[in-house]
């Protein structure tokens, strides 16, 4: 029986042509799959908090939005993500480039330890800034806090904390590129008399601005969400240091249909927020720079 599979002519090496079979049922079964197990475990379930913000109607979550709490928690953690996206820009390029134009010992180590803060908890990453920067027992607090500077209990701590959680998204999202790159163009504009900097803001950084924006957005829907941390080192005290994440916990437990409201309405701002994000930069991202 002859083969009715749907072929397509793939371009070769050497300018040879090879036709590859495209198995169909099995590639929308595949399809389906996939699609289906991102709705059940991320789409479903955001879409049920939209829809639980909006159960009341549109006044109620206005009301939230006017709350002094509530705007207050939405300012600090816009400010502790602003900071912590700064803070891992920064050491993310730095440790970008350590990793991807140097060999030296210990080289895997540190790129293992640029992963630790995906495989450690958030609550002992918590306890752990507790032990070295807490007022009463922590190795430095005592010495901070004389010299006027409280981290624990204190927005200090709480950027601390996401920057930490937040650490692997830029990095691991540039090391690639920037492996790929390679360093032919950079080796050359320092041989016509370029400075290691304006190698960098004019060879590398043209090249890697997509992933490092990318890594930048990820790193900030990652800070806009970060809980488990922060709760430990932040208290949670109301107009003080209780973040948006820290609001949706307390007013779920307190329950009560404003209460609730006021839950369901800072959780989907947001996650409204890391949407749009990641839509715009996926919406701005060259064709041939997008992921195939």
């Amino acid at each position: 029986m002859a083969d009715t599979r749907p072929a397509r002519a793939v371009a070769a090496p050497r300018g040879k042509v090879i036709t590859v079979r495209s198995r169909s049922p099995f590639r929308w079964a595949l399809r389906a799959l996939v699609i289906g197990y991102l709705f059940f475990l991320v789409i479903w379930p955001v879409a049920l908090v939209a829809r639980a913000t909006f159960s009341r109607g549109l006044a109620p979550v206005l009301e939230a939005l006017r709350q002094p709490d509530v705007i207050f928690a939405f300012q600090l953690t816009l400010s502790i993500a602003f900071w912590a996206v700064v803070i891992n820009t920064v050491f993310g390029v730095i440790i970008s480039l350590l990793l991807s134009r140097y060999t030296f010992p210990g080289r895997r180590a540190l790129s293992a330890l640029v992963d630790l803060p995906l495989s450690v908890s958030p609550i002992v990453v918590g306890l752990a800034l507790l032990l070295v920067y807490s007022g009463r027992t922590g190795w430095f607090g005592q010495s901070l806090e004389s010299a006027g500077l409280q981290v624990i209990y204190a927005p200090p701590g709480m950027i601390l904390a996401t920057a930490f959680v937040s650490l692997p998204l830029v990095i691991r999202e540039l090391v690639p590129v920037l492996n790929e790159i390679g360093t032919d163009a950079e080796q050359a504009a320092r041989s016509l008399g370029a400075s290691p900097l304006q190698s960098f803001l004019r060879i590398t950084l043209p090249s890697i601005k997509w992933a490092l924006l990318y890594g930048v957005v990820l790193s900030l829907a990652r800070s806009l969400g970060e809980f488990g941390a922060v709760k430990i080192v932040s208290g949670g005290v109301a107009m003080r240091t209780q973040s948006a994440t820290l609001l949706v916990e307390e007013r779920y437990q307190q329950f009560g249909p404003d209460n609730t409201t006021t839950a369901y309405t800072a959780a989907f701002i947001l996650a409204l927020i890391a949407v749009i994000a990641l839509v715009v930069v996926t919406s701005l991202r060259p064709k041939e720079d997008s992921p195939r």
